[in-house]
């Protein structure tokens, strides 16, 4: 849409401190997320600050150091750890004669590169141009020009003003694109509470083990590695957490630290699955030893994205890398806070699913229940709702009937049949 310098891969990264005590922690996530951008680190620039500078946010020294380290490693790209305002990122290009690259940017540049479907290469495309919007004023000289040439010359439209234009376009037609997907995705959502289909939505931080888990628990093929933002579009599945109790599970993108603004607005449809779900799962990775500040995070953006009010129960994944053995941990209520397994090789999958299924069929009752020939209606309900395990017919043509289903199934099969008691026996 306008002029840049020439794009390449190789780049110098800056990262400033700003508190008081280093955290190397988002230090090493900066370095990961511009690999995963696929981009080729030559050097790091680590300061610190009390505040950014107005004009190169660094700071002219330091700024000149910068462009010094550009130079002698060869580098095409300088990517900052940071938000940079438009006017900063025009000074620092002009001294770099390079590409300049906020953290927004970056995160924006590594979806871009995951999006495989229809609706997450829009989303996408609607957060890159919500950020460019703020930034046409970093152009170089042609934006200021008049068209010229016959027939055109005259009042007529400066570069920076056609650009705008077809930008605004460009986001209005996504968003009537992205306006239909979250009414076909609320279509869906309205059927599942209709066939009253329970949700369950699998959070947490990037690279923490979601989609493995997602393929464990659902039989699902999702695209899993170690890498930042493996995955990216949601993906639905159907998990039998019972006989004759189904749910829907959701895999969604993962949370970062510091998740742009303008992803969180695009990703409106994706993030409404976790809003709406039954149940949170947030997945942890239990071998990290800083995993209360990733837990942090993704509280946060759940709250920023209206979901903190959702219940949740914590999975800590990555067993296989601790010297410990599956196990669940519950408040002193008795209630399920966290649940200890490995998505790698299978250990604790089953207590999870039994964990769900407990708190979904909290009431599930299993055994016979004696029914005489005049009860046809009541058997024909119970074989209706999945409930019915085995029948066996007695000499008196009375059936038996091996059943398990909810209490509240039960109760409302019995009252529609104005049967007083259910008679069960242990199965």
């Amino acid at each position: 849409m306008f002029e840049r310098p020439q794009s390449g891969e190789t780049a110098v990264l800056v990262h400033i401190d700003f508190a008081e005590l280093a955290d190397n922690r988002e230090l090493d996530e900066f370095a990961e997320l511009a690999r995963s951008a696929g981009a080729q680190v030559q050097e790091i620039v680590r300061l610190r600050r009390r505040a950014p500078d107005s004009k190169y946010f660094v700071g002219s020294g330091k700024a000149e150091e910068i462009a010094a380290a550009v130079v002698a490693s060869g580098a095409q790209l300088v990517i900052f750890n940071h938000g940079l305002s438009p006017s900063q990122e025009r000074n620092l290009e002009a001294l770099f004669k390079t590409r300049v690259l906020d953290r927004t940017g970056l995160i924006l540049d590594i979806f871009a590169q995951r999006a495989r479907s229809h609706e997450g290469k829009l989303q996408v495309e609607l957060a890159q141009l919500n950020h460019l919007a703020t930034r046409l004023v970093r152009g170089w000289t042609h934006l200021e020009r008049q068209k010229g040439g016959i027939g055109l010359r005259g009042p007529g439209e400066t570069q920076l003003e056609t650009d705008r234009r077809l930008l605004g376009g460009r986001i209005k037609q996504i968003n009537r694109k992205l306006e239909r997907v979250r009414s076909q995705r609320e279509q869906g959502r309205q059927a599942r509470r209709k066939a009253e289909l329970p949700t369950i939505a699998l959070v947490g931080y990037t690279n923490a083990g979601k989609s493995t888990l997602f393929n464990r628990l659902c039989d699902a093929r999702v695209r899993a590695a170690n890498q930042l933002f493996a995955t990216l579009d949601p993906t639905l599945r159907r998990i039998e957490l019972a006989p004759g109790t189904v749910a829907v599970m959701a895999d969604t993108v993962g949370f970062v630290r510091d998740l742009p603004h303008e992803l969180v607005e695009a990703f409106h449809a994706t993030l409404q699955e976790t809003r709406d779900a039954d149940l949170l799962l947030h997945v942890v990775d239990a071998a990290d030893p800083e995993r209360l500040q990733t837990m942090s995070q993704v509280e946060s953006v759940l709250r920023d994205i209206g979901a903190g009010e959702q219940t949740v129960i914590q999975v800590y994944n990555k067993l296989d890398l601790l010297d410990d053995t599956p196990h669940v941990d519950r408040n002193p209520e008795g209630d399920v806070e966290r649940v200890w397994v490995s998505a790698h090789d299978g250990r604790g999958i089953d207590l999870l699913r039994q964990v769900l299924a407990q708190y979904f069929v909290p009431d599930m009752v299993h055994g016979w229940m004696h029914l005489e020939p005049g009860e046809g209606r009541l058997r024909a309900r119970l074989f209706g709702l999945g409930a019915v395990l085995d029948e066996r017919i007695d000499d008196y043509g009375a059936w038996e009937l091996e059943v398990r289903l909810p209490q509240r199934e039960l109760d409302v099969a019995l009252a529609s049949t104005r049967r007083a008691e259910a008679g069960l026996r242990p199965a």
